[in-house]
């Protein structure tokens, strides 16, 4: 047997696994989404493995109304493009004062972002509801914007600094000597540089404030600033819908983070990739 039929076959079993997972993940999504698009009474009477004989579209439709959810969209949307650009701006600031600056106590600064990692949020919860009410930004977007940019950057900032930390020194040197400034270099040379890594970051960004639940519902509280997961998750405890809404309401949950993910995956691919290659 030929070596690369040899590694090959060694392929194979990894090949299944990474089938497998995919399989795990895209069925559930499937389910919901057949589910959405199913009557209440063919719900009930054939269960939720079943395939619908019609598109049903009155649950996503009632959901839409019920929680007006295009107000919410543009929240979400807004709230995590935010936070997604202005974290990866500050944590490139940050880092590039750690890894190519080499700031005094690096090492200490560096434990600060990760302990600030492991934090759980629901220490920050009072904190953060104390602060926002003292400097009147209680219930309004921005106090989120705020507090999710500086969560997200901590990690941002941790990850960049050990990659900007192994930047070629002499690049920064030669572009010093022909006049550039720490502005210039950190412009011109390390952010187009280390553009994939901040594509990947800016896409991790989006999705995990998407995603998040606890500080938005304490911090949200007008039906006018909340954004989609606070939305299912208070409607859902008002135990006013079947299950056909209830799946309606999951798919419009999580379809714009899919969306957001398929037309960056080149970004985040190529990140990935550079990121393996160095």
């Amino acid at each position: 047997m030929t070596a690369p039929r040899t590694t090959a076959l060694r392929r194979y079993p990894v090949l299944l696994a990474l089938c497998l997972a995919a399989l795990f993940m895209i069925v559930p999504f499937l389910i919901v989404a057949v589910n959405a698009v199913k009557s209440p009474a063919e719900y009930s009477q054939n269960g939720p493995l079943s395939l619908p004989h019609g598109l049903y579209l009155d649950g996503l439709k009632d959901f839409w109304q019920r929680v007006d959810y295009t107000q919410k969209l543009v929240n979400s949307v807004l709230i995590s493009g935010s936070v997604a650009l202005l974290a990866t701006v500050l944590s490139v600031l940050n880092a590039y004062a750690i890894g190519i600056g080499r700031i005094r106590g690096r090492t200490w600064v560096l434990a600060f972002f990760v302990l600030a990692n492991l934090l759980p949020q629901e220490a920050l919860v009072y904190p953060l509801y104390y602060l926002s009410k003292e400097a009147g930004l209680y219930d309004t977007r921005l106090s989120v914007i705020i507090v999710f940019t500086v969560i997200q950057s901590a990690f941002g900032t941790y990850l960049l600094s050990a990659v900007l930390g192994q930047f070629p020194r002499e690049i920064v040197e030669a572009a010093r000597i022909d006049g550039a400034n720490k502005w210039q270099i950190l412009v011109r040379i390390v952010v187009p540089v280390s553009r994939p890594t901040l594509g990947v970051l800016l896409v991790f960004f989006f999705i995990w404030t998407w995603n998040e639940f606890l500080l938005p519902l304490v911090m949200l509280i007008s039906n006018d600033n909340q954004t989609v997961s606070v939305a299912l998750g208070v409607l859902q405890g008002q135990r006013l819908m079947d299950a056909t809404m209830t799946n309606a309401a999951a798919l419009l949950g999580v379809l714009p983070a899919i969306v957001f993910f398929l037309v960056f995956q080149r970004t985040l691919t190529r990140g990935i990739a550079v990121g393996a290659v160095k």
